[in-house]
């Protein structure tokens, strides 16, 4: 009966898409039920809808067969949060990929945008580029394909310390009510219609006027960031994926309702920027110099990014390919690499033998990038053995000028510290390389399967008052890694601490000692990645889970919550 069922459901999925868009069977589903760093699980089917009318009635058919439903754009996420998770569930789950909905409608002349289901965040800047224009965030996985709805439904934070994370109170988007009827929301503030075609294909067709539409009181992107970071005496993180603050509809849902548009706000391109390379052997010094930025600048500076020199290495020695390859075919050239590589790596693990099976296409460009010539400039270089802490900061404009006088000021050359200003070429090399360094730990596992063990990433955001974030982890702890990588959003005090344990070492033993000595603190975590399938949702955040889907049947077990259908 159950195998009708589901063959009932595929010929009408079949029926509303066409046959090229569903895919059956594990070895088609495998790239959509795959996450990219973590999470698996089984799908009955992957659909991929060519409008948003075929969405929605994509929707209406999975309600009506009871199938949990798991919308995904590209699949970037790092905590899994995007695919099936396990074997567990209690009723057939179908993923429901968006990619094919990639359009972005432009608004008030590019003041802001719809963006759809689809779109990545790399089509928005590019998009923007020839306005004068870039997106509400920048985060380091949208060379890769990332969404832009996955950033607002996973309040996506990135390095740009005057707009914090990606929100917008404007969206459209479908959920289930307590009785299980699937209903259509329009809140992005544009006139489209009374019903569900209506609506959706005249925001298809863009059938209405992008450039006079009514002010509304909602927010398209988070206005109040800039003062809240500069509160540094307050012991709340400045930004955290939980806050409820920030929690509204789409903006944090994390696929618990199907968003279908959001509509943001853009921003004015700089005019002028420029780089600063700081060095220093007291982190105490980086403590000080963020007080007095935050405190004192009437501008604030684009980025503020603190390296550990372990992650200077790692991105040194293993991710010198994507440096090469940004560095000479563009981030466009990004998400089609990746392909290639998901595409290498199916057919060699088809090959009759295990030689070179695991992980090829990460060894391969391994291997030729280590022979290319150094990619990194020389006082980056200078400063990596002399300095253990590193930090970029990003100025433009009005910026400039206060971050030259503090610099000035404050950080005069001596053998514990020291900066320069970049020339344009070290600009960007500084700027690619602390782009890339995310890869560093997953590829140094990768490359070191037989010394180490399990890969421990942790997305914290400390308080705002924190001054001792360079000591919280004491050496017990750390004598269990094989190796430690520490980075930061650092003026936003959002730490991104990867971890490679020894070999022998109980991963998720540490994780809980490591989370522990969080709570202590008053850290908040995950702050930008979303809780996934790897953070255990806050209080807070699993009661907006069950406020906006009461029925529990988009993407059950998000946060280790319930999978079961009513929460039961």
């Amino acid at each position: 009966m159950r195998q009708d069922r589901l063959q009932e459901l595929e010929h009408g999925l079949i029926a509303l898409v066409g046959q090229q868009q569903v895919l059956t069977g594990s070895e088609q589903t495998k790239p959509y039920t795959t996450g990219i760093r973590v999470g698996r699980g089984a799908a009955c089917a992957v659909v991929m809808p060519r409008t948003l009318l075929q969405l929605w009635e994509t929707l209406e058919l999975c309600v009506r067969f009871d199938k949990i439903i798991i919308i995904q754009a590209a699949n970037t996420g790092l905590t899994g949060g995007s695919t099936p998770d396990g074997d567990d569930y209690e009723r057939d789950v179908v993923v429901v990929n968006t990619l094919n909905l990639n359009k972005i409608i432009l608004l008030k002349g590019g003041a802001q945008v719809v963006a759809f289901a689809g779109s990545s965040l790399y089509q928005l800047e590019e998009q923007l580029s020839p306005l004068g224009r870039g997106p509400h965030s920048v985060i380091g996985s949208s060379c890769i394909g990332a969404s832009v709805v996955g950033g607002i439904c996973n309040n996506s934070g990135g390095n740009l310390v005057n707009r914090g994370p990606a929100y917008t109170e404007y969206s459209l988007f479908a959920q289930l009510n307590r009785e299980g009827k699937l209903e259509l929301v329009n809140h992005l503030g544009i006139e489209l219609g009374t019903h569900p075609e209506e609506i959706l294909t005249t925001l298809q067709k863009s059938n209405f006027n992008t450039e006079e539409l009514a002010d509304c009181e909602r927010l398209a992107s988070d206005h109040d960031y800039q003062k809240r970071v500069r509160n540094i005496t307050s012991p709340i993180p400045a930004r955290f994926n939980a806050d409820k603050r920030r929690l509204r509809e789409a903006s944090g849902c994390a696929g618990k309702l199907a968003v279908f548009a959001v509509r943001l706000d853009t921003f004015p391109k700089p005019k002028t920027e420029k780089v600063f390379y700081l060095g220093t052997n007291k982190p105490e010094q980086l403590t000080e110099l963020r007080k007095q930025i935050l405190t004192g600048f009437q501008h604030l500076p684009d980025m503020g990014e603190y390296l550990h020199r372990s992650y200077f290495d790692g991105a040194d020695l293993y991710c010198k390919d994507a440096f090469l390859a940004i560095k000479y075919f563009g981030t466009g050239f990004i998400p089609k690499l990746f392909g290639i590589k998901r595409n290498v790596d199916r057919i060699v693990s088809q090959w009759p033998t295990s030689l070179f099976q695991d992980h090829f296409s990460d060894r391969t460009l391994h291997c030729i990038s280590q022979m290319a010539p150094d990619h990194l400039p020389a006082r980056m270089r200078t400063f990596r053995d002399q300095y253990e802490h590193h930090m970029i900061i990003l100025a433009s404009d009005q910026s400039i000028k206060e971050t030259q006088e503090l610099l000035e000021e404050i950080w005069h050359e001596d053998n514990d510290h020291a900066y320069f200003e970049c020339s344009e070429s070290e600009g960007k090399a500084a700027l690619l390389h602390r782009y890339v360094a995310g890869n560093a730990p997953a590829r140094y596992q990768i490359l070191n399967q037989d010394n180490s063990g399990e890969l421990l990433p942790l997305d914290i955001a400390l308080p705002r008052n924190c001054e001792t974030w360079h000591e919280i982890l004491p050496e017990n702890i750390l004598s269990q890694m094989a190796e430690t990588f520490q980075m930061a959003h650092f003026l936003c005090m959002v730490f991104h601490w990867d971890f490679v344990v020894k070999k022998g070492v109980d991963a998720d033993e540490l994780k809980h000692q490591i989370l522990d000595l969080l709570d202590q603190c008053g850290a908040k975590y995950p702050a930008e990645h979303n809780v996934g399938h790897l953070y255990k949702a806050e209080t807070d955040l699993s009661n907006f889970y069950k406020k906006i889907d009461p029925t529990n049947s988009f993407n059950p077990g998000i946060g280790k919550t319930s999978k079961l259908k009513n929460y039961q």
